[in-house]
């Protein structure tokens, strides 16, 4: 766990998260601990628990350098933070079908007699399905990745922002990934505040939810 950390409080990690705009440049995020983000980050539900998500996490000086001119009204929070992590979905995610249910087989977490009936029952969907549905259904995915994402990391210590201010349509070819296989959900910048964010306020529950 990062030497920053403060509360593992959910009230604390959920009410007190901040979009951070500046980091301290000097503090780094070790590769053993952004692993332990992510693995958090991915215990979020999927769709048929296809997990759809892909992460870049650019955190070398020429990877931000690279990113900072496709993020142009978001560059501080690039070149500041110890990493900024690409989110994407992955538009073919439906090939990793038969490894997500036989490992889930064989760690007991579906009985044996499963693979099958699911298998029969998901690939014909996925087969068929058209690209504009995949893409609702793996953008869904993606977005709840991303929120369990920045929770995670502040229950680790750091502050992060979600970025949707870039140029999406070079971010995957930028990073000699296929633009067609991987599309982009969001950069989330993550490192320890600099600058603390400010509140912001929110609609009232009355106003955004109703009882039937």
């Amino acid at each position: 766990m990062s030497k920053f950390q403060k509360t593992n409080d959910f009230k604390e990690i959920t009410y007190g998260r901040r979009s951070v705009k500046e980091y301290d440049p000097e503090v780094k995020i070790s590769k053993e601990e952004m692993t332990a983000i992510l693995e958090g980050a991915t215990k979020a539900p999927s769709s048929v628990n296809m997990q759809p998500w892909r992460f870049v996490v650019i955190e070398s000086k020429e990877g931000k350098e690279k990113l900072a001119p496709l993020a142009k009204f978001n560059q501080t929070q690039v070149l500041t933070s110890s990493a900024v992590i690409a989110v994407f979905a992955d538009m073919e995610n439906a090939s990793y079908m038969d490894e997500i249910f036989s490992k889930s087989i064989e760690l007991g977490y579906l009985p044996k007699e499963m693979k099958d009936v699911v298998m029969n029952m998901y690939k014909p969907y996925y087969d068929t399905i058209s690209a504009a549905d995949l893409r609702d259904v793996n953008f869904i995915d993606g977005g709840l990745v991303s929120m369990q994402l920045m929770l995670v990391a502040r229950a680790h210590g750091y502050d992060t922002n979600a970025i949707g201010g870039y140029e999406k349509d070079k971010i995957a070819e930028a990073f000699d990934m296929d633009k067609e296989r991987y599309q982009p959900i969001m950069l989330i910048s993550i490192g320890k505040t600099a600058k603390e964010g400010y509140p912001s306020y929110r609609l009232p529950v009355e106003t955004v939810a109703t009882w039937k």
